[in-house]
């Protein structure tokens, strides 16, 4: 397979120039000695090595290998992780003032950009799994409805995969959205692995985002935005708004390099992990999907049930194992393509270790929906003051309250922070004492 953007950089690097260019380093080993291969294709905008926002080699060859494995007609890179990739995506899909059917799920970035993009949600409850404690998909019908109710919305934002692996039914909600002449754009942040896996998680959708530092061997913040139906230049340009202008070209060619490993190798080790996941979850408490209709997993996402997150995940730290996450009842594991061999083994042998502390959490509710005081914009941006948030029962928040990880708000600002709120945010286990920023009204 080829990797155009890689070889270039290559090649520009192997004639070594003297360099009057940026990056400062001008092509010489950094610091630490390990890290000297980077260097050389540490490079700044050249005509050898192109511009990532116009078109032109070799990116026009780097990306469109990644839009043809994907299915979209484009892909952009992208050096700020998905959470560019989220504020370029709404930005293509929505004009400032319109109203957005966003999904309660959505990741910390998407309440970012309706500040900064000026637009107005209308909350989209995802289902409720009651036995899991956990949020399940979106549902086709809920966006129907929506749609039915509100025709001026011409833009659905959603979230699939959730940070457990939920996995919604992109296709179907993308007719509805189709049906109704309008977009929807998927936050698939934690779904880049997923198409190597023979699936087609983002079939039907206008723009994706996902992560590839988050499930593929690929450098950290890099990532990749899909679009279909869009001008290329807009998509370039828009992604320019939201990203640096001196994007790191290793990070760049580290998304092009990814690809051509995973095609060749990478695909063959998810599968392998795939069927240890599968293992994994018939030998322990954890999040399946088998007691569920209208939703799906991600194969190779583990989450395991336990009575006490924290203390869970304090007595695994000590044996030297460090999951992505934990809740009150869950404790989540990313297991990507390099946790091949022995990996899956070892640990599973320390989680027989740990079996007493497994099984369901108390229930837990829902999260709340808070009331809407404000637009997101005006309260972001509005004079505020910083208090406790056990002090804020009434107050209006000027910033997010959103624990991190998932970085899903509880509370966005704009919103009234009630008693409800406030119990719910306790009994997640949510610092009280935090400073919290509300409004001053």
């Amino acid at each position: 397979m080829p990797t155009p953007l890689y070889d270039a950089l290559r090649k520009y690097a192997d004639r070594e120039p003297v360099r009057y260019h940026m990056p400062g380093h001008k092509g010489q080993p950094f610091p630490p000695a390990d890290l000297k291969w980077l260097a050389p294709i540490d490079v700044t905008e050249l005509p050898e090595t192109g511009n990532l926002y116009e078109a032109g080699e070799p990116f026009d060859s780097a990306q469109a290998l990644w839009a043809e494995i994907f299915g979209f007609d484009q892909c952009q890179f992208l050096t700020g992780g998905s959470t560019m990739g989220v504020h370029t995506g709404l930005a293509l899909c929505a004009r400032p003032g319109e109203r957005v059917l966003m999904d309660r799920c959505c990741h910390r970035s998407a309440f970012n950009a309706l500040a900064l993009l000026d637009l107005e949600p209308v909350w989209l409850d995802r289902i409720w799994l009651r036995s899991e404690n956990l949020p399940g998909p979106v549902s086709p019908g809920a966006v129907e409805q929506a749609l039915e109710e509100c025709p001026d919305i011409k833009t659905v934002c959603i979230t699939s995969p959730t940070y457990a692996g939920v996995l919604s039914n992109v296709g179907a909600i993308s007719q509805i959205v189709h049906a109704h002449s309008g977009r929807l754009f998927v936050d698939g942040a934690h779904g880049a692995h997923l198409p190597f896996l023979g699936l087609a998680p983002f079939w039907g959708a206008d723009v994706v985002s996902v992560s590839a530092h988050k499930t593929l061997p690929a450098m950290g913040q890099s990532a990749l935005l899909f679009a279909s139906g869009f001008d290329s230049d807009l998509v370039r340009r828009t992604a320019s708004v939201f990203g640096t202008s001196s994007p790191s070209y290793p990070m760049l060619a580290s998304l092009d390099v990814v690809r051509d490993w995973m095609v060749n190798w990478g695909t063959e080790k998810y599968r392998q992990v795939a069927v240890r996941v599968a293992e994994l979850r018939q030998a322990f408490p954890s999040l399946t999907d088998r007691p569920y209709s209208g939703f799906s997993l991600d194969p190779t996402r583990f989450v395991l049930k336990v009575k006490d997150g924290p203390a869970f995940v304090r007595t695994l730290r000590e044996r030297g194992y460090v999951p992505e996450m934990e809740d009150g009842g869950h404790v989540v594991f990313i297991c990507t393509c390099q946790d091949t061999g022995k990996a899956i083994p070892y640990l599973a042998a320390r989680l027989e270790e740990l079996q007493d502390m497994m099984g369901d959490c108390p229930p837990i509710s829902a999260p709340p929906l808070p009331e809407q005081v404000l637009f997101p914009r005006q309260a972001l941006f509005a004079p505020s003051r910083v208090r406790p948030l056990e002090d804020c029962e009434g107050e209006v928040a000027a910033c997010q309250i959103a624990p991190y990880p998932p970085g899903v708000p509880v509370v966005a600002p704009g919103e009234r922070i009630s008693k409800k709120e406030l119990a719910y945010l306790k009994k997640i286990g949510y610092n009280m004492l935090s400073e919290v920023r509300t409004l001053i009204l």
